[in-house]
């Protein structure tokens, strides 16, 4: 299987380069990856790199605590967009879910909609699945199918835990077909990845993906 098509390429290290951002996304179009995921200081470098390319530039919102207001959300997207992002990873806001405010997580996902559907860009929420439970998880995704979201994302890679299969099976079972699931951190190789296509995922998120590009594999 080729999974290269999956894969957003991340690197969101705080002390990278511009040479950095150069070097992965020379990396992303080598290896036709559907993305790059950078920082939102390295938006403008990353579209430019790819502006001949296929290969779509996400950006990271409310990352990676997810707690900061909604109006700083939009205008991080709206600065993003400028910049050039077609795709934003927003974290959600941990807080308010944990408070069981379901009213600002709603508001706050229609709000950060609105930017982006003006400018047919896409919108990631990551939910942190390690930090939520199995119930939360369910309730995150029947609001998100209400909101029509592009993806939900399962990490931030900053918690204690990334990406599982079990979560990933769950969001799958819990959300409409035309919502996409994006499973980011901790994966490292290609083995996990594939399992984690398998249950569902259309995008991984990974630091590694140059090193899952391994022909031999299933």
């Amino acid at each position: 299987m080729n999974i290269a098509p999956y894969i957003d390429h991340t690197l969101l290290h705080p002390a990278t380069t511009t040479a950095d951002i150069q070097r992965l996304c020379a990396e992303a179009v080598q290896h036709q990856f559907a993305a790059v995921c950078v920082s939102p200081y390295h938006v403008f470098t990353a579209a430019e790199a790819l502006r001949d390319s296929d290969v779509k530039v996400a950006t990271v919102v409310g990352f990676p605590m997810g707690y900061s207001s909604t109006e700083s959300k939009i205008a991080a997207i709206k600065k993003a967009i400028a910049d050039g992002a077609d795709e934003i990873d927003m974290v959600q806001n941990l807080s308010a879910l944990k408070n069981k405010d379901w009213a600002y997580i709603s508001g706050e996902t229609a709000a950060c909609l609105q930017p982006l559907r003006l400018h047919n860009k896409s919108l990631k929420v990551i939910v942190e699945t390690a930090l939520i439970t199995d119930e939360e998880l369910i309730r995150c995704c029947e609001l998100y199918a209400q909101r029509k979201v592009d993806f939900v994302k399962t990490s931030t890679g900053f918690a204690a835990e990334g990406a599982t299969l079990k979560a990933v099976q769950l969001m799958r079972k819990h959300l409409p077909e035309t919502i996409f699931i994006k499973a980011s951190g901790g994966i490292r190789t290609f083995d996990f990845a594939f399992e984690l296509i398998e249950a569902g995922a259309a995008r991984i998120g990974t630091s590694a993906g140059v090193g899952m590009m391994n022909p031999t594999a299933p």
